[in-house]
């Protein structure tokens, strides 16, 4: 079950984030109120359905797929069904996956990317215990499939094939923390991970809220919007921002419009 708290301080927020041991994973969100959520089941939105999300995805995944050649230059060709989706989500294609990071205020820093702070909305930070996910995931396909002797140590370099070959195939309703073998340069930059849904009918919170996952902790760390000046001045003086997140002309662009937002904010 996803567990809220509020930080109503610069301290609260950073004793919230700190607290938490290395076996977490994060992710900021430009509002609240948000749920948590992956990019295609926003799409789907009210017509959400166990048929439209298989309908979706298999067609988005075939048409990137098929389109792919024309476009990629240079680039690798995935080479597994966590790959394609992967590159799907760097561009932007919606996915089942979510995105998140081992680092806390990088993923401060993308609530803040997309905030408004005219809006004058909290945004928040999710945080994730990935050990205690992927144990309870891993015991419940032992249950299921007496042939499934991967553990935690033994999945390292078999992602992609794991989920491939037995989560997805198999739709298990379980919540899934993984990433592709071979990383892209900015996946790496953002110490970034993905959440995922093994089942692709299931949306992610109604996965994450069974009781598979009861000793796990789930955490949305709420931020009231007027932590959001403090918040950005804390990120620029660790030298998290787009430019670094990035590394290219975009991320440049984006740096900059958020320190006119911050300006504009101080005026």
């Amino acid at each position: 079950m996803i567990l809220e708290r509020a930080a109503n301080s610069m301290d609260d927020l950073a004793r919230e984030m700190n607290v938490l041991p290395n076996h977490f994973a994060f992710r900021g969100q430009a509002n609240a109120d948000w749920g948590l959520t992956s990019t295609l089941e926003r799409v789907i939105g009210r017509t959400w359905s166990a048929e439209n999300a298989r309908r979706f995805e298999s067609y988005s995944l075939q048409l990137f797929q098929s389109k792919y050649h024309i476009y990629s230059g240079s680039e690798h060709i995935p080479t597994s069904k966590l790959s394609w989706l992967s590159v799907m989500q760097h561009y932007g294609v919606p996915t089942r996956l979510i995105d998140f990071t081992t680092s806390p205020y990088i993923a401060l820093y993308f609530a803040l990317e997309n905030y408004d702070p005219l809006s004058k909305h909290d945004f928040a930070v999710y945080a994730i215990d990935y050990t205690a996910v992927m144990e309870a995931s891993i015991q419940h396909i032992k249950k299921v499939d007496t042939k499934f002797v991967e553990n935690r140590s033994s999945l390292n370099g078999k992602q992609d094939a794991i989920f491939d070959d037995v989560v997805d195939r198999y739709a298990y309703d379980i919540a899934w923390v993984t990433e592709p073998k071979e990383l892209n340069a900015r996946i790496d930059r953002q110490s970034g991970t993905f959440l995922v849904s093994g089942n692709l009918e299931k949306t992610i919170e109604s996965v994450v809220n069974l009781p598979l996952y009861e000793s796990a902790t789930i955490l949305k760390i709420r931020v009231p919007a007027h932590l959001y000046e403090g918040v950005y001045v804390a990120l620029r003086k660790m030298s998290i921002n787009s430019k670094s997140i990035y590394g290219d002309l975009g991320g440049l662009a984006k740096s900059i419009r958020m320190e006119l937002q911050s300006y504009n904010q101080e005026r």
